[in-house]
């Protein structure tokens, strides 16, 4: 038997990302967003949701564009930290051992110590309540080329990618199918 629960934002596990904004060295900041996702894919955009009295806030609004980069397991502490400290207070990269680096079409920096970082020009922002969603066209790409193997394919689970499950952080557990595998004939539904 189900309990019915009051309404909310019960999708789980969702990715564990951190955000990098801003357009100079002296104004760079990086926080913790576990609300975003693809939107389209053409044109290609995703989003992040953000309260509005979040430092990066006002720092997205004024540039329209931030990056979205992917964690994994040892930037754990890290994308924790960055979600429970404010850039008011401190140089968040700077604590957190954080190597910012140049993006090509954006000035908010990526994160070096990220497998896959995409740059995301604003396109609108929708206020709707206690966050406003960041409506974005992504521009830009930088995957590490330590995931690509010999024939070119990347590999972003050998990052070992990091999710956020109702309040606490997870790896990914062990590979159970690929697209298309349910379908496929009896024996043909190799999972490498």
């Amino acid at each position: 038997m189900k309990q019915d629960w009051k309404p909310g934002t019960m999708i789980y596990p969702l990715p564990a990302l951190l955000v990098s904004c801003g357009d100079a060295p002296e104004n760079f900041n990086v926080f913790t967003v576990a609300w975003a996702g693809t939107v389209c894919t053409n044109p290609p955009m995703c989003s992040i949701s953000v309260r509005p009295e979040r430092h990066s806030y006002d720092l997205i609004c004024r540039t329209m564009e931030f990056v979205i980069n992917l964690t994994t397991e040892p930037m754990a502490r890290a994308t924790d930290w960055c979600g429970v400290k404010s850039g008011r207070e401190v140089n968040k990269f700077e604590a957190m051992g954080l190597t910012p680096e140049p993006a090509r079409y954006v000035k908010a920096p990526i994160i070096k110590e990220s497998p896959l970082s995409i740059e995301c020009k604003v396109r609108e922002i929708l206020k709707l309540g206690s966050h406003d969603m960041f409506l974005a066209d992504v521009v830009n790409v930088k995957a590490d080329d330590a995931f690509l193997d010999a024939a070119g394919k990347w590999h972003l689970d050998q990052s070992s990618p990091l999710v956020y499950l109702h309040g606490a952080y997870y790896g990914l557990g062990p590979l159970i199918g690929r697209f298309g595998w349910s379908v496929c004939k009896r024996g043909d539904e190799a999972t490498t």
